[in-house]
Parts: C-alpha cells; structure tokens; sequence
C-alpha cells in the first residue's frame, strides 16, 4: 500500500480498537487455563537467581523459588498491556545488538533468571508420603528400590540393576564387584570430577591418566592402548558431560586387550551411542542421581550390566557382603569385602516420580543444544565441544565449549564469565587440571602407596600425571553451561548467543576493566 492519501491518525484508532479486542479475547481464552496457585512443573516460571550456577564440583546450592510468580490478575495485568502496546503500534523494543554489556552500563541479554532446576510435581510429594506412611523406609522391606531397579534396567535396556547411594557409590560398587586392589592399575581420563579418581584410590589401586582429546574434552581413546601394562585391571571411560566417550575405539581396545570396560556415565542419562544407551556397552555402567544430574533424587546412583554373576558381584558389595539369596539364617554371605552403599526407599520413590519426565526433558535439551550449537558455531573464538559421530543422542549435562581470547581482544576467560554472567547467563570454567591438584599430587608420598609400589613407581606415576598439556589447556579454555539452562525456551537460546555476541563487540573495552 502507497503512502499517498493514506490516513495515518485513522488506521491507528481502527488498529488500537482491533488490539484491544484481540487483547482481551485471548485473555479471556488462555486465563481459563492459568491456575490461581502456580505449577512447579516444567512449565512454571521458577527461575535461579543470575549468580547461581552448578560449580565444577557438581555441587550446587538451589534457592527458594520467586516471591511473585504469575497468577490470573498478573496475568491479566500483562496482557493488557502487551495488547494495548501491540495496537497502538508502539515501536518495538531495540535490538539488543546495538545495546552495550552490562559492565558498560547497558541492560542485560538474558533479563529473566534460567529454569529452576530439580523440577517438581505433586507426583513427587505423592510418591515421598507414601513411603513415609508405609513406614517401610529401608530397601530390605520396601518396595520402591527393587520396583526402580526393574524399571532403571528397562530404560537404559539392561538386563540387571543394583540401585546405590550415590554416583561414587556406584562407581565403588562396580570396582569392589572386580575385586580391584593392591598392585592393579585402572585408567581414566583427567577432565572428570574427583569421585572417578577417588575411587579407585580407595582401593589402593594406581590410577593412570590418559590425555584429554582437545576436540571432544572426553579421554584420548586414541593413547589408551599404550597406557595399558600386565597390570591394568580396567578401563573407565567417562561420558563427559552426558556426550559418549569414543566407545567404538575403546570397546575394540578392551575386546583384544582382554581388559573390562566400566563406563563411567554419572552425567549420562539416555545417551545413546548408535542406538544404545550408554552404561550398556561394557561390563558394567554406573549412573549418579546427584542434585544437579538429570535425573536426581540428591543423591543416588546405579549399577547397570548384562552380566548377572557380575550384577551378583555388585549387589554384595554393596550390602556389605550380602547377596539376594536368603538362607534360614538371614541373607547369604560370600566374597571377602562388602559396605553399605543402598539406596532408601525415598530416594527410589522420588527417582520414579522424576523419570515420569525425563524423555520430555531430554528432548528438550537436545532440540536446544543443537540450536544454540548452529548459532555459536558462527562465532569465532567459541568451539562448541566435539560431539563424536557414533554419538545418536547426548544427555547434554553439560554446555561445552573452548573460549578463545585472541578472538576477543585478549580478554580474559574469568573476565568472559565475569561478563556473561553479568548478563544473566551463568557460566563456569568448569573442572580445573585434576593431577595438578595437590590433594591428587600427595598420593606420590602416601604411605600405603609407596610400600605397595615403591618410591620409584611413584616418582615415574608423578611425572606422568604431569605431562598432560592437553588436558591442561581444555581447562584453561573451557566454559561450562548447565543442563537447566537448555530447559528454557528456543528464545532463551537465542539470548544466550546474543550475550556472547555483544561481549564479543564490546570486548576490547570488557578487557581493560
């Protein structure tokens, strides 16, 4: 339509008429369905203070929910305005490319805080006081535990399940049921949380390090086989951030080497690697159920394997020594070491009512990640982590990618998170170079260990932890997003980019602050 012998003033009283109308039609239509009390479901818009983020050590703090959540008449308030503003034809809002960051003075990319995270539902209240009027609060005469084995076996498609207390636990469980000890040497990758070392150092066992692949931050399953000696008991790989490790190279390895395979998959729930969940590719999978996994109960874990004398194994372990069978005098006692690694009849309770919405989470995440992956891919100086090509699902625990400050006028990473938390998305450097840490380096001098393995295994042991440059830049460049962050809206996302992106413009002045 031409300008000319147009009316301006007239059309802006037909279009402010029409909006209102439209306006109040629609919030007539979509206040019916608006409760007066506000869902705490994934739909809810309960949201984590800026400054909260999952800390490198999977530990987080989780706040109260908002004080204002929407209501019928906030709602109302909300939508009348939009309505009244849309029709008036109030000029839209400025892009935010042209706006400055925060720590310049200018308003933030992402104003509303990320989702709250762990999601819950009066199925989870329902599911916790039931167990608590049951008064059957211990797996030895409850019901929940062994009804969230069956169903945990079900959906990863393994055969057995041994429910634990925590991630740790089951990562203990699966090592006590190879009767791991003195002399044997276990490898795993140096980008991990602690508990994949701890582990195996609780049973005396020498843990070796393989290099990070740069590309990927999973374990080089490239420099595996080399690392093996006649005293490798085992290899734990683990599925970083809920994204497979390389399991073709590292199955073919364990297959011609003879050694197990222990898959790590503490921040793996349904990830596949071609088709299959992981956990189920090795001798054995452990999962961890911890406050900021995918699927939590706070604490929790699981042992998965198709190996039912191995199942066996572990079960035993776990219960300090004994087994599902029962004799007249109590529970068959048999191997030569045990502990109390159970899961209680709350936690399994709660487990089961969280799965009810795992998948739709799930997809949720993976629709997010590959979308905001197509837009940081366009950035220069952030390279998304590798996602290897086996990989047909990732759990997307973890947001991954290498920051580069040569891309942005130097600046540096804590000054790049500083920024982009200031803009309301909350960011981490993620794990810190693991053999570096004193905690891990004392292991060299410990008592036990140097009558076991000698003072000059352990000086060779020290050296070698130290010569993993790789490993040392991915935790130099590092940025971690967590997994409630992918739970938000495609909107979201975009924001997340736009954060970036202006930190990006605006970096030379971020850098000399």
């Amino acid at each position: 339509m031409g300008t000319g012998g147009a009316n301006p003033g007239g059309w802006s009283i037909f279009t402010f008429g029409v909006g209102i109308g439209i306006g109040i039609g629609i919030e007539i239509l979509l206040l019916r369905q608006i409760p007066d009390a506000p869902d705490r479901g994934m739909g809810s818009n309960l949201r984590l203070p800026e400054a909260e983020v999952l800390g490198p050590t999977g530990d987080c703090h989780i706040p109260e929910p908002m004080s204002t959540p929407w209501s019928r008449r906030t709602f109302l308030g909300a939508t009348s305005l939009a309505a009244a503003g849309a029709a008036v034809g109030a000029k839209p809002a400025p892009r935010s490319e042209t706006s400055r960051p925060v720590l310049l003075g200018g308003s933030k990319a992402y104003p509303e805080s990320p989702p709250m995270w762990p999601v819950t539902t009066a199925t989870d209240e329902r599911a916790m006081q039931e167990v608590l009027r049951s008064r059957s609060w211990f797996r030895g005469n409850g019901k929940q535990v062994l009804r969230f084995e069956e169903a945990y076996a079900s959906l990863v498609g393994a055969k057995c399940c041994v429910a634990t207390a925590s991630g740790t636990a089951a990562l203990t469980a699966a090592l006590g049921g190879l009767d791991l000890g003195p002399g044997d040497e276990v490898i795993l990758p140096p980008y991990t949380f602690v508990a994949t070392y701890n582990v195996v150092v609780l049973n005396h066992a020498l843990p070796v390090f393989v290099d990070t692949d740069a590309e990927s931050f999973q374990i080089d399953a490239t420099q595996v086989e080399s690392a093996i000696t006649p005293d490798t008991r085992a290899i734990l790989p683990v599925h970083i951030a809920g994204s497979p490790a390389d399991l073709d190279r590292l199955l073919d390895i364990g297959r011609r080497r003879q050694v197990p395979i222990i898959e790590d998959a503490c921040q793996a729930h349904l990830a596949e690697w071609r088709g299959r969940k992981v956990g189920t590719w090795g001798l054995a999978g452990c999962f961890s159920f911890q406050a900021s996994k995918n699927l939590t109960s706070g604490e929790g874990g699981a042992v998965v394997t198709d190996d039912e004398t191995f199942a066996e194994a572990c079960y035993r372990f776990h219960s300090q020594g004994r087994g599902r069978r029962f004799t007249k005098a109590g529970p068959e006692l048999s191997g030569a070491r045990g502990s109390n690694l159970r899961l209680t009849e709350f936690q399994a309770a709660l487990l089961l009512a969280q799965m009810t919405r795992l998948e739709e989470q799930s997809r949720r995440r993976q629709e997010n990640a590959a979308y905001l992956t197509s837009m940081l891919n366009q950035l220069r100086g952030i390279r998304p982590a590798r996602v290897y090509d086996g990989t047909t699902r990732s759990a997307w625990h973890l947001y991954m990618f290498a920051y580069d400050a040569t891309e942005f006028s130097g600046m540096t990473r804590s000054r790049f998170l500083e920024a982009l938390s200031r803009e309301g998305v909350p960011a981490s450097g993620g794990y810190t170079p693991l053999p570096r840490e004193p905690y891990v380096a004392a292991l060299a001098n410990q008592r036990h260990y140097l009558r076991i393995y000698g003072e000059t295994r352990m000086k060779r042991w020290l050296e070698q932890t130290r010569d993993l440059a790789r490993n040392d830049r991915v935790c130099e460049s590092a940025v971690w997003l967590t997994q409630n962050l992918l739970l938000g809206s495609r909107g979201d996302m975009d924001r997340i980019a736009e954060a970036i992106r202006k930190i990006q413009r605006h970096s030379a002045a971020l850098a000399k602050g």
